[in-house]
């Protein structure tokens, strides 16, 4: 006797299947994976065939998917890169939310409706999808342009952002007539959540290297990729015990490993999960979608999802403006952020049940959303089929794209400051090269003053090859930031390995990864000038500029040494300090030998002058 499957067999076998047939046709036509799922959502859901029933709780379940994302994006970014980001997280992520929110209020006052309710929903509408946002914003390759990281900056701030705005609904359900507000221990909810935010940042700086080493060593790939499921799927169950975002405490431990030596295992194992959640959530969005609400009242529900669309798109182009982003990012920056996002459907669903509105105004609310994320795909595909070829035209210069094969030997990736300096070089030698940079602006500016520099982002495989990396010589990776140097370098690796590569190191961890991959010649961008910051100083200080030269010199020829004998111990940091600090007592030596056989043919001054400078101490 058969016995009948499993309804979680069944349920799974309805949205694989619905997806293999959805997404596909949905690529086909040029609508992108997204409306795919989506139209999955709405054809199995109760309002399509009706396959499906337990909308809320597979909606529950695939939000995992955005926390995955989150953990992964997290890897992806340093803490130091991240400090450097607080101020367009805080600042252009506070204008954002507060100005969309303040001008949707405005407008539901002005067509009578309660302040209590207009705070709410402007509030919880001017939140945008995490989701849709990071997954077109992977798609297209921006996060290393201007546009990308302002979106990803504003995302964050709005994941933080959506923690005060729920714990404001039980104030104002009681200010609407609901419940008395329940104070409770107030205190001991604080310490709650400072203690697991405490537990997760002191956990992933002393804790979890060492444990992950321990399951690495155990020869055992599966356990890993459980490890790494577990830990994602521990710190979002803490961060949901004390009423936090699961996504925010994901983002938190994904940013905490980033330099850890296992964020490229982590990020291959969980890529996979993340895919299919994230798009297990997209097929939930389309099932949540309540028709029944939207044929009720469609005039209702097309104003409030034209209205706060076109509201928040006047206000994000605004925001892009005066962030001064590139004529070319500025529509695609709007449209990410205009629609709804996955947070609103907790807000209004929260709001609901603390009698700020009523359950049908909580309906209207969450198919406004749901309808304007099935939106957002297409406001994307009408941008770029439509918008920005025209918009190119009259808002701003038209770039140059690399439309025929380039054949020179020498391909420069980024022409900034530092790029600039060797293109300007080989250029004066009577040699030519290739020149790429994705910054639009410096592109246009750098083409004012007679250069070719073609606009267009490195990192693609497919724009190396139409660069003439295949029969290029040489590849300068002069780009700024460290992760798309990398990534440069990576491809160039595996697709082109007849190139010599010469790169451009910011710091000491780069020029570590970079000779990890076998580049040799790498200079640290500052090094050069600095010495000679300091062989200035020392003239200054009346040392003849000849002695000067050559204490510089020195310097550098036992710094460059130092360098090559630390990094073999660049993971073992004990060892690491002490070849450093043996390095610079024996340079300190070796220069107060020479001061002693030179001190007679210097003036007296120079040796009062440096007495008193070395009485402060040496500068490590």
């Amino acid at each position: 006797m058969i016995e009948h499957a499993p309804s979680w067999l069944t349920n799974s076998f309805i949205y694989l299947a619905a997806a293999v047939v959805a997404v596909p046709i949905a690529k086909k036509l040029g609508l992108g994976a997204i409306i795919g799922y989506l139209a999955a959502g709405i054809g199995i859901g109760p309002w399509g065939l009706g396959l499906v029933t337990n909308v809320q709780d597979i909606l529950h379940f695939a939000e995992f998917g955005v926390v995955l994302m989150l953990f992964l994006v997290g890897l992806e970014l340093e803490p130091k890169r991240l400090w450097n980001l607080r101020r367009p997280i805080f600042g252009w992520g506070s204008a954002q939310v507060l100005g969309c929110a303040v001008i949707l209020m405005a407008v539901a006052v002005a067509f009578g409706v309660k302040w209590q309710i207009a705070l709410v929903a402007g509030l919880g509408l001017a939140l945008s999808s995490t989701a849709i946002a990071l997954q077109a914003i992977g798609e297209r390759n921006l996060m290393p342009t201007s546009s990308g990281q302002a979106g990803f900056s504003i995302l964050l701030f709005q994941d933080v952002a959506a923690i005060p705005i729920l714990a404001l609904l039980p104030l104002l359900g009681a200010m609407s007539g609901g419940d008395a507000v329940e104070h409770g221990n107030r205190a001991l909810e604080a310490l709650k959540i400072v203690s697991v935010i405490g537990g997760i940042i002191l956990g992933g700086r002393i804790l979890l290297r060492p444990v992950l080493k321990w399951i690495a060593n155990s020869g055992t790939p599966e356990i890993f990729t459980a490890a790494s499921l577990l830990l994602v799927v521990g710190i979002a169950a803490l961060m949901q015990f004390v009423g936090l975002s699961m996504a925010l405490g994901a983002f938190l431990a994904g940013v905490l490993l980033a330099e850890s030596e296992y964020r490229r295992e982590l990020e291959t194992d969980i890529e996979p999960f993340k895919g299919l959640l994230l798009g297990l959530f997209f097929i939930a969005v389309g099932m949540s979608i309540d028709f029944g609400v939207l044929l009720k009242s469609p005039g209702l529900i097309a104003a409030i999802l034209f209205g706060f669309l076109g509201l928040k798109l006047v206000v994000i182009y605004g925001l892009a403006k005066l962030m001064k982003l590139p004529y070319q990012e500025r529509p695609v920056f709007t449209v990410l952020l205009a629609q709804g996002g996955e947070f609103a459907f907790v807000v209004f669903q929260a709001a609901a049940g603390a009698n700020v509105f009523s359950a049908e105004t909580s309906s209207l609310l969450i198919g406004a959303v749901a309808l304007s994320m099935l939106l957002s795909p297409l406001l994307l595909i009408f941008v770029d089929k439509v918008l920005l070829p025209s918009y190119a035209k009259h808002k701003g210069p038209q770039l140059e794209e690399i439309s025929e094969q380039q054949e020179k030997p020498i391909i420069i990736a980024g022409f900034g400051r530092y790029g600039q300096i060797v293109g300007r070089m080989l250029s004066a030698q009577g040699m030519s090269a290739t020149v790429l940079d994705h910054d639009a602006d410096l592109v246009e500016t750098i083409r004012a003053f007679g250069f070719k520099v073609f606009y267009g982002d490195a990192t693609r495989l497919d724009l190396l090859r139409t660069a003439g990396a295949a029969t290029a010589r040489i590849l300068v990776v002069a780009v700024d930031d460290i992760e798309q140097s990398l990534k440069i370098v990576d491809i160039a690796k595996e697709h082109f390995p007849q190139l010599e590569i010469v790169a451009r190191a910011r710091d000491v961890t780069h020029w570590n990864n970079l000779r990890d991959r076998g580049v040799m010649k790498v200079e640290r961008e500052l090094f050069e000038s600095s010495l000679r910051s300091a062989r200035s100083v020392l003239e200054l200080l009346g040392q003849p500029p000849h002695e000067a030269r050559q204490s510089a010199m020195r310097f550098r020829q036992h710094n460059i040494e130092l360098f090559e004998r630390m990094y073999p111990h660049r993971k073992d940091r004990s060892k690491l300090i002490a070849v450093a600090v043996q390095g610079r007592l024996q340079l300190e030596e070796q220069m107060a030998q020479e001061r002693e056989q030179l001190a007679q043919r210097r003036p007296a001054s120079w040796d009062k002058e440096a007495g008193a400078g070395a009485r402060e101490g040496p500068v490590p």
